[in-house]
């Protein structure tokens, strides 16, 4: 899992389109804390401390630490709505996370031994169909990457879910087929060579066969008889 984020955050006293223009207008961003069994808590955060854990790329799959008035609660982002035109946060959810919560999380698949895959040595191409697996996860287990081996595949070699390791404390959330996740395919341009080098041969075998059986090949035949 990724280190836990932290986050400071302030109370928002007042609520409306209104409070949260001014709180943008001075750099804040609205935010809500809400789940547990608890009452929502309506916050802001500092916009610059925000966009700088958007940027590390797993913001999204990170435990963050908000801390309201030196009391810390932990959570998990759920929705960060931006500005259509600026692509500036304006909102952002967060779930409360009780202890010993499972959760729904998409954690990103990262192949390794490339170089020991058959299929991909010859040429072949590792055609990616989930980038990211759908996983019910322990709060505190959340895995940052799922690994995933491609030594000894072939060309038209799949890998599936159930061939997966999962990490303790997570499990597919997709149960009802054993969906794929990559195969290894022939590039397309290999396709495109061999079929041209099938037409060729056709063409040519066509063409010996008109030569053999031509005209000239029975003037010649004529020529011989004379002569003798």
């Amino acid at each position: 899992m990724s280190d836990a984020l932290t986050l400071p955050a302030e109370m928002r006293e007042r609520a409306g389109k209104g409070a949260s223009r001014a709180l943008r207008r001075d750099g804040r961003v609205p935010a809500v804390i809400y789940g547990g069994k608890e009452e929502p808590t309506t916050i802001h955060v500092e916009e610059k401390e925000l966009v700088k854990l958007l940027m590390t790329g797993h913001f999204m799959n990170s435990i963050v630490e908000v801390t309201v008035d030196g009391k810390k609660t932990r959570t998990l982002p759920k929705d960060v709505a931006l500005h259509p035109v600026t692509d500036r946060p304006v909102h952002v959810d967060f779930l409360r996370l009780a202890k010993g919560a499972k959760i729904d999380v998409n954690v990103p698949v990262v192949f390794t031994n490339e170089e020991e895959s058959p299929g991909l040595k010859k040429g072949g191409v590792l055609n990616v169909v989930r980038h990211e697996l759908e996983l019910i996860c322990e709060a505190d287990k959340i895995p940052g990457e799922i690994e995933i081996d491609v030594t000894g595949l072939e060309v038209g070699d799949s890998v599936h879910i159930s061939a997966v390791t999962l990490p303790e404390g997570s499990e597919s959330a997709i149960t009802d087929r054993d969906f794929t996740i990559a195969t290894v395919v022939a590039p397309s341009a290999l396709k495109r060579s061999g079929d041209e080098e099938g037409e060729e041969e056709e063409v040519d075998a066509g063409g010996v066969a008109a030569t053999e059986q031509g005209p000239d090949a029975d003037a010649e035949e004529e020529q011989e008889e004379k002569s003798e």
